[in-house]
């Protein structure tokens, strides 16, 4: 139930790690912009720490038609207390953040409600089904989106879409130069560093950590200098899992997490899982190998779906191959170590770190959370947002 009847209150839903991330942000502005503000929905330890009321993301998180049967009777408990909430509170808004098969569904509930939907990150229809346009169209009122090739799709079949800009450019940044960061990660001057990223769902880490370590095991043995691994991993990941893995390790790695730019700083490659990490990667300016598994049924199915030539969004954004990709039966510990191996020094590190100059530009000038936070008190007002500094009166009065 809505303690703050009296105010302007957002229904916020993220289901993954990068969109919780971002919807910190954006409740953080929000705020600012709006005081005594209330957010339910859903999300991860981000936004709750920003003031959000209700469900744990972590619970739902989940990639792949197989994967998403072993969390089905979570994820439909977790849809139909959300969409019980929309019912029974009021919300001035609806703020979706990707996750496209739930948020779809509660975008639907949303404008049958009658309660505006803006949504952030479009669902990738470029990659998967273009045919969902049509369905995006008649649920969602504001379309907020991060590449600017997305923009001619959604004006097609007549929705409002505003280009914002990629919130990473905002947000990855490391203070530290990569000297102070090597010296941060206790890496000695004669040695080389490796980060790895294995995701930030269990699903993603249990299939990908395993190989990762072993590749790490062969770049240790190959290589003419000693080698250092670091794992920034995920908040979302359990001690345990991790623990489980690195038992047999066969070189040495350590856990920071936390410190996924610093990592990156003080590396001088990455492998890296394939999602939103390669992007923060390919910021940093830490060449990378991409890689991807899921189960052999979601991935056949994905493959008659997906009509993209490339699987990372560095390549994606870049539309072209600026850092090699490994998925499914190529995502082997040898491949994986032999592409590192291969980046420590010469062309093919130049023309990643090339590449890289490239993607920054693609990703836009920054200031992408504070147009969404735009977007949305336009939404959820009758002002219109300059630069001066609302009080909550005159918000509470629209």
């Amino acid at each position: 139930m809505n303690p703050h009847s009296n105010g302007k209150s957002i229904f916020i839903v993220s289901g993954e790690e990068s969109g919780d991330l971002h919807g910190a942000a954006l409740m953080k502005r929000l705020k600012q912009m709006i005081p005594g503000l209330y957010f339910s929905g859903m999300g991860g330890t981000r936004m709750k720490n920003e003031g959000l009321f209700g469900l744990d993301s972590r619970e739902v998180s989940v990639v792949g038609v197989v994967e998403v049967l072993g969390k089905l009777v979570k994820i439909l408990g977790s849809m139909r207390t959300l969409k019980d909430e929309l019912r029974t509170d009021h919300f001035d808004a609806v703020v979706l953040i990707d996750f496209p098969d739930f948020n779809l569904r509660l975008a639907k509930e949303a404008k049958r409600l009658g309660i505006p939907v803006i949504y952030y990150i479009s669902p990738q229809v470029w990659a998967w089904r273009k045919g969902r346009l049509a369905q995006i169209a008649r649920v969602v009122d504001k379309m907020l989106v991060v590449f600017p090739f997305e923009v001619s799709l959604y004006r097609q079949v007549g929705v409002d879409v505003e280009y914002v800009g990629h919130p990473l450019a905002d947000i990855v940044k490391c203070a530290l130069t990569r000297d102070e960061a090597r010296s941060a990660m206790s890496i000695g001057p004669d040695e080389l560093s490796v980060a790895l990223l294995p995701g930030s769902r269990t699903g993603e880490v249990k299939r990908l950590l395993g190989p990762m370590i072993r590749a790490a095991s062969i770049i240790s043995k190959r290589s003419k200098k000693t080698v250092r691994f670091l794992l920034p991993a995920a908040h979302s990941i359990d001690d345990k899992l991790l623990q489980k893995h690195l038992k047999s390790a066969g070189a040495r790695i350590d856990v920071v997490r936390g410190n996924m730019y610093a990592a990156l700083r003080a590396s001088e490659a990455a492998i890296v899982a394939s999602g939103t990490a390669t992007l923060e990667t390919a910021l940093i300016g830490t060449p990378q190998v991409i890689v991807y598994r899921m189960s052999p049924v979601s991935y056949a199915i994905a493959k008659t779906l997906v009509k993209l030539e490339h699987a990372g969004l560095p390549n994606i954004v870049a539309e072209r191959t600026v850092v090699p990709e490994l998925i499914q039966a190529d995502a082997t510990p040898e491949k994986m170590a032999g592409e590192v191996l291969s980046m420590f020094e010469g062309k093919k590190r130049e023309e990643i770190l090339e590449g890289y100059a490239e993607i920054k530009k693609n990703l836009g000038r920054g200031g992408a959370t504070e147009r969404v936070a735009k977007a949305v008190f336009n939404a959820i007002t009758n002002l219109h947002f300059l630069d001066y500094n609302t009080t909550p009166d005159m918000v509470r009065r629209t």
